[in-house]
């Protein structure tokens, strides 16, 4: 726990409508969570594995079908702080059950899309959807397992997200190549449309436990703690974003890797997700500061390498699957913080980090777009360096207090 925030996590705890039921961890509902966030990233990856073909269909250009990826990211970015305040009202497992159906549907609109229009629409309704359940996961979490088993229920959380990085692209181009790229879609949809059944079934009554507003986001911004988790998502986002967006280009260049190697350097980077996401909950259990400040020094250590040794194709490749591991602990220890800083709110918590998270990809990308045209590929490299090496720092200097 955080010292600021001790009382009031205890205060929560037992005050909260439903302690009797976080007294039991509610796994199932837990596992149905992850398989919709497993549905959600997997239908965001999908336009970027399916462009080609899907701008040929639409009659439109690879650049204007790409914006079906950015109308996504904006959405969610506004959906995110503003979701708790909308559906303040309402049980918390309807409104989840309600973001799964609109996942389910922009899959529906994508698949029978006829126009560039018709496509954005449906992207647009998948960032509700994926900006309010990332903004409300957490604090669902909190509510379904006593506080000591956040870490490990986050963990499960993220388990989607690291199945649906390594597995939505590779499959989605197959896919589309065999059948089409409508019939993806229509796989994700079916994949919602079971996340959604699952759910039904598991996820227990959840009353609001507060009343969101815009002056609840202010006054949670307003705590030391939440300030500077916020910091650290910043730069550790930024920074991932700057470097790793121009990974491939890199390994084409400097270790001259030939494409089906990247393509297995990337699966490596994805596996490394995979484990790191449950490194960091193990060790978010044990030590919160340690997982939050431990996962961004790797990606610094890993982008240094690159910057100095990564001419060595074996040293690139275990370069690239150590930020892989590294990137994956990050959102599990944050999230346990942003909880643990604000258990009192901690959906307004959760949106806060989910739009400075959407913020900072999209600064990281622009930047480090900017860097790479200007200063060469290797300066990006040494701004997520930089940023996340900062960010540990921070984590170090400001993060909680106490072992998690």
């Amino acid at each position: 726990m955080t010292e600021p925030a001790t009382g009031v996590i205890d205060a929560a705890v037992l005050d909260s409508p439903d302690s009797q039921e976080r007294s039991e961890p509610a796994w199932g509902a837990v596992v149905s969570l992850a398989l919709g966030v497993f549905g959600l990233v997997t239908a965001e990856f999908l336009p970027a594995s399916l462009l080609t073909r899907l701008a040929q269909d639409l009659g439109v250009s690879e650049g204007a079908a790409g914006q079906a990826v950015t109308a996504t990211a904006v959405v969610g970015a506004i959906a995110a702080p503003t979701m708790a305040i909308v559906t303040k009202r309402l049980d918390r497992r309807l409104v989840m059950w309600m973001l799964t159906v609109l996942l389910i549907v922009s899959n529906l609109l994508a698949a029978f899309a006829s126009s560039l229009t018709m496509l954005l629409l449906a992207r647009v309704v998948l960032g509700v959807a994926l900006g309010g359940f990332w903004s409300m996961s957490a604090a669902m979490a909190l509510r379904l397992v006593p506080m000591r088993l956040m870490p490990r229920a986050m963990s499960i959380i993220l388990t989607g997200v690291s199945v649906a990085t390594v597995t939505a692209a590779p499959v989605g181009a197959y896919v589309g190549d065999v059948w089409g790229w409508r019939t993806a879609f229509m796989i994700a949809a079916v994949v919602g449309a079971l996340a959604l059944l699952v759910q039904l079934a598991t996820i227990p009554r959840l009353p609001p436990a507060g009343v969101a507003s815009v002056r609840t986001l202010l006054e949670v911004l307003k705590r030391p703690m939440i300030r500077a988790a916020l910091l650290v998502v910043l730069l550790v986002a930024s920074g991932h974003f700057a470097g790793f967006t121009y990974v491939r280009p890199y390994l084409e260049v400097v270790p001259v890797l030939p494409i089906e190697t990247i393509s297995l350097v990337l699966l490596g980077y994805g596996i490394g997700g995979f484990f790191g996401n449950f490194a960091g909950g193990f060790m978010a259990e044990r030590n919160l500061k340690a997982a939050v400040a431990l996962a961004p020094l790797l990606i610094a250590l890993s982008a240094l390498v690159l910057l100095t040794l990564g001419a060595s194709p074996v040293t690139a490749a275990i370069a690239v699957a150590a930020w892989g591991f590294a990137f994956g602990a990050v959102p599990v220890g944050l999230q346990t913080w942003l909880v643990r800083a604000a258990p009192d709110e901690a959906e307004s918590a959760g949106g806060l980090m989910v739009a400075t998270f959407q913020v900072a990809i999209a600064l990281g990308a622009v930047f480090g777009g900017l860097l790479v045209d200007h200063a060469g590929g290797a300066s990006a490299f040494a701004y997520c360096g930089i940023a996340t090496l900062l960010a540990a720092l921070a984590a170090v200097l400001m993060g909680p207090k106490r072992a998690g």
